[in-house]
């Protein structure tokens, strides 16, 4: 099972999704089981480690978001992963853009697996502290959701 939480630029919801993910996996002995990564739909950032509020946030959780670092979204992801994850519509709409005809990933927003339909992660780049806890409560939610979901599909796998 292959997971890819995308955003803007790769540098706090996205990565903040795939160290919240990998935690919860590792939790619950899945991590073997489970690829997680994570990208931007733009290159601004491509190389660059995440955003150090984004950091800090995360690792106040327990989450380490210091190994990752950034990368663009790429045509080979949607074989690659079963999961592209949007974080906003405006990445939604990018990733539906390029996403190939035979693509059998399932393409939606992450917050869907936190029972929040339609409603996006917001981007707490250009605010403050408050607005990457915020990211984090979301972000927490939606992964147990997505959690459930990837439990269900590798049971199902003989």
């Amino acid at each position: 099972m292959r997971v890819l939480f995308v955003c803007l630029g790769n540098i706090c919801r996205s990565p903040t999704a795939e160290g919240v993910f990998r935690r919860l996996l590792d939790e619950r002995g899945l991590a073997h089981r489970v690829h997680v990564d994570s990208c931007g739909i733009g290159d601004w950032h491509v190389g660059k480690g995440p955003d150090a509020r984004a950091r800090e946030a995360a690792a106040r959780r327990g989450v380490d978001l210091s190994a990752l670092r950034a990368r663009q979204l790429d045509d080979a992801d949607f074989a690659a992963f079963d999961y592209l994850l949007a974080m906003d519509h405006d990445n939604l709409a990018a990733i539906e853009s390029r996403r190939p005809a035979d693509s059998r990933a399932h393409v939606g927003l992450f917050l869907e697996f936190a029972g929040m339909p339609g409603r996006a992660v917001p981007d707490p780049y250009y605010g403050g502290e408050a607005g990457f806890e915020e990211v984090l409560d979301l972000v927490e939610a939606a992964s147990r959701g997505l959690l459930e979901a990837v439990e269900a599909r590798l049971e199902a796998r003989p």
